[in-house]
């Protein structure tokens, strides 16, 4: 072992040196923050960089190495881009961000958009966080929602973007990055899908059975038990159990929640017919403002990155250096440009948090394209 203990006390030898030298390169690296912040210069300069990396990588001898030392100064160069933008913040000399915070988004009179029917989980989460006295209309479509309150002709809109069970709703998320529209809250509702028909009708008399592509996947393990129903997708379980009222048909069902059995005059033949105890979907509020609620927890940002080799690893180390929590990372294809991504993360945090506000100015300056999709 005494061979190996010379070997361990030299590499502590050098690793005391690195740290001198890493803490002696940050202090120079406040400097150059403090001549950014007079002359109002952005703290990322992707051409110095590049080229500084591309002559320290110069400097290695064989692929191992310059690999090494690139990636080496790429992180230094992050950290210390980091430093920067904490100390921009902390000078005040960082832009404000355009939302506005408010009290409540609940106060005053306003109109609600739900996309489904009377009966719908929609329309059950919009009166579960609005109340059931509140001022509603339904469209048929996620798209139609949006562009109500893009529009005006209502205030605030509900729709559905994750289950917990069948994931996310891609759709929403499309519409998300295609509208100028804002996350202002969520409502969770729990999922209790139920088999519902007209009067004189059995489990034995139906034959085809309507609902939502998500809920028919949900109940799969009960509808495989019956494999000679015919199941036809519905946009909406509301309009599955409408349709099932309005045919009167004892050979048709729909699977729909009991709020929507009780909304159209249905009897009850199965409950719980989805397989999941804990079946839960999330829905979000939108508004075409701007604002949130001044004690909002969670923020909901989309953003482009560079198509090369840690891109998306850089970006996100913003979260680590401002001790913020994600909890949530989803990807959607750009459309337009084969095999590239645009992200969607959800992180715990408030917009007036300075750690907050650091890690957004960063990752904007260093994405592609970042946009706030909410606080809430």
């Amino acid at each position: 072992m005494g061979e190996l203990d010379d070997y361990r006390a030299e590499i502590d030898r050098i690793d005391k040196q690195l740290v001198e030298l890493y803490e002696e390169r940050m202090a120079v690296s406040e400097k150059v923050a403090s001549y950014k912040i007079k002359t109002g210069k952005s703290v990322l300069d992707k051409s110095r960089e590049k080229q500084k990396l591309s002559e320290m990588e110069a400097m290695a001898h064989g692929t191992f190495n310059r690999h090494g030392v690139r990636e080496l100064f790429e992180q230094i160069m992050a950290m210390s881009r980091k430093k920067q933008y904490q100390l921009v913040q902390d000078s005040g000399s960082m832009n404000r961000l355009p939302f506005i915070p408010v009290d409540s988004i609940k106060e005053g009179s306003f109109r609600v958009v739900y996309q489904g029917a009377r009966g719908s989980y929609s329309e059950a989460a919009m009166k579960q966080y609005f109340g059931r006295d509140v001022t509603n209309f339904a469209v048929d479509t996620w798209r139609e929602a949006m562009t109500a309150i893009e529009e005006g002709t209502a205030d605030y809109a509900v729709l559905p973007i994750e289950n917990s069970t069948a994931g996310t709703v891609a759709q929403t998320y499309d519409l998300i990055e295609e509208y100028e529209n804002y996350i202002v809250a969520e409502q969770i509702i729990p999922i209790h899908h139920c088999l519902m028909s007209c009067d004189g009708a059995s489990v034995e008399s139906v034959r085809t059975i309507y609902s939502h592509a998500q809920s028919l996947m949900q109940s799969e393990r009960f509808l495989n038990d019956h494999p000679q129903w015919e199941q036809i997708s519905m946009p909406n379980n509301a309009f599955a159990a409408r349709k099932v009222s309005e045919d009167h048909d004892i050979t048709e069902a729909a699977i729909a929640s009991e709020y929507a059995a009780k909304a159209y005059g249905l009897n009850i033949l199965a409950r719980d017919v989805n397989q999941s105890d804990s079946n839960s979907t999330r829905f979000i509020i939108c508004t075409n403002q701007k604002i949130f609620c001044r004690d909002a927890k969670k923020i909901s940002i989309c953003f482009e990155i560079d198509h090369e080799c840690g891109s998306l690893y850089h970006l996100l180390s913003h979260f680590i250096y401002n001790d913020l929590n994600m909890v949530k990372i989803e990807s959607r294809p750009i459309e337009g440009r084969n095999w590239e991504y645009r992200f969607f993360v959800d992180f715990e945090g408030n917009l007036t948090d300075s750690g907050v506000k650091n890690a957004l100015r960063g990752m904007r300056d260093e994405a592609r394209a970042l946009r706030i999709l909410g606080n809430y």
